[in-house]
């Protein structure tokens, strides 16, 4: 299984900014390392990044999307504009969509429902708030995510679909799950993701770990038979750092 590593820019970054990390990428052979490698940056560099995105072997996603093509939605992005821009994958569920803008399940389920449906490769995140992993209820809301996402989503399937098991209070926190922690959450995805009994093979699903992951945790987390990569936040916004994340695993030399 190949495993898959996303850079999320979030709100940071400009043009200049991420040229020179697709040309720092480059020079540290980017383009040779066996893991998929993905670029969320800010929707206005998105157009000016593809050659040489195609140079550091990386492909570009957007950090969200709309499930409307066209009208009176002020503010958002279409599925055809992200591929226009040169997008081949987008997020869905972020903890900061979800958490911080307010965005359900029922809407998370609408925009993964869309991208994948027309031809865009989703990362789905679901994971736990701190007073959620506090109460002992983790499991119930990473399921409820899951089953909210994935019931009866037929354009779903594992060349298609990665999951990002982010626990909330980990993200830009400093915290991180414990390997076992994080390990055994993947476990469970993957268990719940085949009792859905959809076209999403839970064998071949790839499923990431995001939440503080640093060069200094990366190979310890991703060292777990379980996680098939890591989406990557602040320390995604240096080259150095995040390339010495993907080189933590063997198959990233």
């Amino acid at each position: 299984m190949r495993r898959v590593f996303g850079a999320n820019w979030k709100m940071n970054g400009t043009v200049a900014g991420a040229l020179e990390f697709l040309e720092r990428m480059a020079g540290m052979g980017s383009s040779s390392v066996s893991p998929e490698l993905v670029l969320f940056p800010p929707f206005t560099v998105l157009p000016m990044l593809r050659e040489s995105a195609v140079r550091a072997g990386m492909a570009l996603g957007g950090q969200d999307l709309f499930w409307e093509e066209s009208g009176a939605y002020t503010g958002e992005i279409s599925t055809g504009m992200l591929r226009e821009a040169g997008a081949e994958w987008f997020l869905a569920g972020h903890s900061e969509r979800r958490h911080v803008l307010g965005e359900s399940d029922r809407i998370v389920r609408k925009k993964l429902e869309k991208g994948l449906r027309n031809g865009l490769k989703g990362i789905l995140c679901v994971g736990e708030l701190r007073e959620e992993r506090e109460e002992g209820r983790t499991e119930e809301v990473v399921r409820g995510q899951i089953d909210a996402a994935l019931s009866g989503l037929e354009e779903a399937s594992a060349c298609n679909l990665v999951v990002a098991y982010e626990p909330v209070w980990a993200i830009g926190t400093g915290l991180t799950a414990t390997p076992e922690e994080a390990e055994r959450m993947h476990r469970l995805i993957r268990q719940w993701v085949g009792d859905l009994g959809g076209a999403v093979s839970p064998e071949e699903l790839r499923i990431q770990y995001g939440g503080s992951v640093k060069p200094d945790n990366a190979a310890d987390i991703l060292s777990r038979p379980s996680i098939d990569g890591a989406l990557v936040g602040g320390a995604s916004l240096q080259a150095d750092s995040f390339m010495a994340i993907v080189r933590s695993t063997p198959d990233g030399q």
